[in-house]
């Protein structure tokens, strides 16, 4: 812990030292383009869509990066002095990073928390900090509607001669997440309500399972710096031999171990469950996949999710 302090420190020494978050107004680069800075690849893909040709996007957190656990560098620091928005989730998903951002917001940079500006009424609780709430607003494809609408608002307040622009691209993408959610409820629907029962490696699908009617059980918690133990696992075995549940996941940003323990734990009471497939939970997929887009992952997930449980 007093090793984290101090490369905290370090990192805000280097933000206070350079003077780059003081009050500036927004320049764009040679390119006549915004710089963009996005967490994670959730947040990339959606600047991407909405911001088009008249953004650059640097994403911090590569594909299969645990926000939950990412611990920012100097580098990252660099790329944030440079940026003229910076897009994080919030809700204590870059749970290393929030000293940073609550320096940079000090600092007057333009910085959106898209987690933390959603109607608290549509936020669910976390089970791992008190008084906030669980960041893993993606899953529920409303909930990303509106962190859509709020990344436009802001590329138009910044960069209002490209109102028109941004306000078509808004338009076009919110088309093709009005499309994804049909899609999403058409497969469901191809379940029986008594197999629409998830269960993954950690709880990051609580607002999937809300928003189209899944009962969802993590081995860990919220954050994966929360350890699964051994009487996690036994709980959860004897549920999934009393539900008599098909298969379980994995996760691409979280070791397998704790969900193939998981796995023979059940197998062990006489009941056989198969890993379904890997999800995509924490970010998107590999580059150059149809995954690495969000809309592509969500796809991957309830196909993934349905096959098996069927």
């Amino acid at each position: 812990m007093k090793k984290m302090k101090i490369f905290v420190l370090s990192l805000l020494v280097i933000v206070l030292m350079t003077g780059c978050f003081g009050n500036e107004d927004v320049v764009k680069d040679e390119n006549n383009k915004l710089n963009i800075v996005a967490t994670t690849t959730m947040l990339k893909d959606l600047a991407i869509h909405l911001g088009g040709e008249k953004v650059d996007v640097v994403g911090l957190m590569g594909a299969g990066i645990d926000p939950h656990l990412y611990k920012a560098s100097a580098g990252d620091v660099t790329k944030m002095q440079e940026a003229d928005l910076i897009i994080y989730n919030g809700l204590h998903l870059e749970g290393k990073m929030g000293e940073i951002f609550e320096n940079l917001q000090g600092k007057d940079k333009e910085v959106l928390a898209v987690g933390e500006m959603i109607d608290e009424t549509k936020l669910l609780p976390s089970s791992d900090y008190v008084d906030s709430h669980d960041p893993h607003i993606w899953f529920n494809v409303k909930l990303w509607m509106d962190a859509a609408n709020m990344v436009a608002d802001k590329l138009i307040e910044i960069d209002q001669e490209n109102e028109e622009y941004y306000e078509n691209s808004r338009n076009g993408y919110l088309e093709q997440l009005e499309d994804l959610e049909q899609y999403v409820i058409n497969r469901v629907k191809e379940l029986d309500k008594d197999k629409r029962i998830l269960v993954t490696a950690h709880d990051a699908f609580s607002y999937f399972g809300d928003a189209y009617g899944f009962e969802v059980r993590g081995l860990q918690g919220i954050s994966t710096s929360t350890e699964a133990g051994t009487q996690d696992v036994s709980k959860l075995a004897d549920y999934i031999v009393e539900k008599k549940i098909k298969a379980i996941f994995i996760e691409s940003s979280v070791p397998v171990k704790n969900v193939e323990a998981l796995k023979e734990a059940v197998n062990s009471r006489g009941f056989e469950v198969s890993i379904g497939g890997e999800l995509f939970s924490d970010s998107t997929g590999t580059p150059g996949t149809e995954e690495e887009s969000f809309i592509g992952t969500f796809k991957h997930n309830i196909d993934t999710i349905v096959d098996a449980l069927k």
